[in-house]
């Protein structure tokens, strides 16, 4: 089983979503970097599940600095990072036990791993783990603002209900905006019949997805590689290893099949001193590199499969046909608190990349 991540700087995660704890090891670090322990907080507070649109499980999500960081400063030697699981119930598997969850990775695991692997809650590949990528991102994400590179990303529809669109002239101050909403949309009254939809979805025993749309701005020309080191590739496999991300597009995506060369294209003009384009259907890249424009992605966030109908499925260890009813506590939608969850790993991955490119001395300080 391979849990690394990244190139210059990696990520390495471990834990179980019912296990005494979950953490990371963030390698290749840079000396000097600024840790700010509140700000990790913060984001992490955006992942937490709120009210009845969300699990009823709650994890406090106190982050244990076990290693790296002197006086809130980067040592440059590997930071390690605990979360202890604090309100895990795996009785609330044992009726289900060996039984393949629809939707979920039961089976597929089991498979993989020989029958070794801990089913309870998704064990290794629950959802739970990317409280671990929030807070390892997080700290990425505060050196990217520091550097005057913004991240930031919005619910764009919720089971067919859809938010308005940011304003290209004002991207700034509505990515900030968004970035300190719990539930991150545009439109007051929108946000109302998104919470409406998921309720609804919760009363039928069921549940809902949605897409995000992320922006990251001041991304300087320049980064990324062409073929298997694009910006594109190294986020796209990260954003694949969020649980429940289904889809990946940048720019225009799967709308460039409608369209000519001459509508997708983006021309390029000189603004005071500095080359723009003057569309931006490519999402800020071209053969795999940084253009300069704000790069532009969206991300497909399946409906939570663990639902609390009777489904039909199969005991993989008898190898019979049964049925499935879903206990304990789940959310009927979960977008809402992916949204950090992209926008901090995106964060790690475009740091990395700097990284890469620039060297240790981008984000450290030295004495």
């Amino acid at each position: 089983m391979k849990n690394t991540i990244g190139h210059s700087i990696t990520l390495t995660i471990f834990g179980e979503s019912h296990g005494p704890a979950i953490g990371c090891v963030i390698d290749g670090m840079p000396s000097g970097l600024e840790i700010n322990l509140d700000y990790i907080h913060q984001q992490l507070s955006l992942r937490k599940p709120s009210g009845a649109i969300s699990t009823s499980r709650k994890e406090k999500d106190e982050v244990k600095i076990l290693s790296g960081v002197k006086n809130g400063k980067s040592e440059g030697t590997p930071i390690a990072l605990l979360i202890e699981n604090q309100n895990g119930k795996r009785k609330d598997y044992s009726k289900i036990e060996n039984l393949a969850r629809p939707g979920h990775v039961d089976y597929s695991a089991h498979v993989r791993y020989g029958g070794f692997e801990d089913a309870s809650g998704g064990g290794h590949f629950s959802g739970r783990l990317t409280a671990v990528l929030v807070a390892a991102g997080a700290i990425f994400r505060y050196a990217l603002e520091k550097k005057g590179i913004l991240v930031g990303s919005h619910i764009v529809s919720i089971h067919g209900i859809e938010d308005r669109k940011l304003n290209e002239k004002k991207l700034k101050k509505e990515l900030k905006q968004l970035n300190e909403m719990d539930f991150a949309v545009l439109d007051e009254s929108i946000k109302e019949k998104m919470i409406k939809e998921i309720q609804s979805a919760k009363e039928k025993k069921d549940s809902v997805g949605g897409i995000l749309e992320t922006y990251v701005l001041n991304m300087p020309a320049g980064i990324g590689e062409p073929m298997f080191s694009s910006i594109e590739s190294r986020l796209s496999e990260a954003l694949f290893s969020i649980p429940a991300i289904k889809g990946v597009s940048f720019g225009e995506g799967f709308g460039f099949a409608d369209l000519y060369g001459s509508q997708a294209n983006d021309a390029f003009y000189i603004d005071k001193g500095k080359v723009k384009t003057k569309t931006n259907h490519n999402g800020g890249i071209n053969g795999g590199i940084s253009n300069g424009m704000p790069i532009h992605f969206y991300t497909v966030i399946k409906p939570t499969p663990s639902i609390a109908q009777t489904q039909e499925t199969i005991n993989y260890k008898t190898k019979k046909e049964t049925s499935i009813k879903v206990e304990g506590r789940h959310d009927p939608a979960i977008i809402h608190r992916a949204r950090v969850v992209v926008d901090c790993l995106s964060a790690l991955i475009l740091a990395d990349l700097l990284q890469e490119a620039y060297g240790r001395n981008y984000f450290g300080e030295t004495l």
